[in-house]
């Protein structure tokens, strides 16, 4: 892109605004799901929440993964802020959630998988798709985040760093300065119109991807209860 484009993209609507706007129908899917309402309801057991954990930590690791693939990349390597990185707290909370043995405890269910496969696929060599979804995943974590770690520390009676690590940022001061500086770099990522479309389109299929966890994370509890 060239000075004079970035310069009227920037002027006229800001990438940030255009993605997040492009994107908000997905978005809203994966935040309204069934197992997204129980947990807010707090209908849903430690055990069922701890599933979300471990599902988030199969993501987690391919994601900072392709984030090590891509610190020195000229546009991704922007986005691979240490501050952001979750796999050592989600190690720690699945400990505290499962025990010791916790890795012979958890597995990914067929759509982590589905969507860690989309991860290498995408997020290794391009780097529009590593910042679409670097970007659906902690930009969510500072936002809608936040108020899910309040809630299950509140439902599972869970003191901080234990079970809910995984929503605390410690090295982020101000989570709301943070967003607005990582929407300056969405801005100012030097993205062609077609990077940027292909961005947008990456986002929205991880928003989709992650709805599709979800989705199974409830059919897994509705069934585990029809069980029962």
């Amino acid at each position: 892109m060239s000075s004079t484009e970035h310069d009227a993209r920037s002027t006229s609507e800001r990438f940030s605004a255009v993605l997040r706007s492009a994107t908000t129908v997905d978005h809203e899917a994966a935040a309204v799901s069934n197992y997204m309402s129980d947990l807010f309801e707090g209908r849903l057991s430690r055990d069922e929440y701890a599933e979300m954990v471990a599902q988030h930590y199969f993501a987690y690791v391919v994601l900072e993964e392709a984030a090590e693939a891509m610190r020195g990349d000229a546009i991704a390597g922007a986005f691979v802020i240490d501050a952001l990185t979750r796999v050592p707290a989600l190690r720690a909370d699945l400990e505290y959630l499962y025990g010791a043995d916790w890795e012979s405890s958890v597995v990914p269910s067929a759509s982590t998988i589905a969507y860690c496969e989309r991860m290498r696929e995408v997020c290794f060599s391009q780097p529009e798709a590593f910042v679409a979804h670097h970007y659906t995943r902690y930009m969510g974590d500072l936002s809608g985040g936040q108020m899910i770690g309040r809630i299950v520390r509140k439902s599972y009676d869970l003191a901080p760093g234990s079970g809910a690590a995984f929503y605390e940022f410690d090295g982020i001061e101000d989570i709301p300065a943070f967003k607005a500086h990582y929407r300056e770099l969405l801005d100012q990522a030097a993205f062609d119109d077609e990077a940027a479309r292909r961005m947008t389109d990456e986002v929205a299929e991880a928003y989709r991807l992650n709805t599709v966890v979800l989705a199974e994370l409830d059919s897994d509890v509705s069934a585990a209860r029809a069980a029962s």
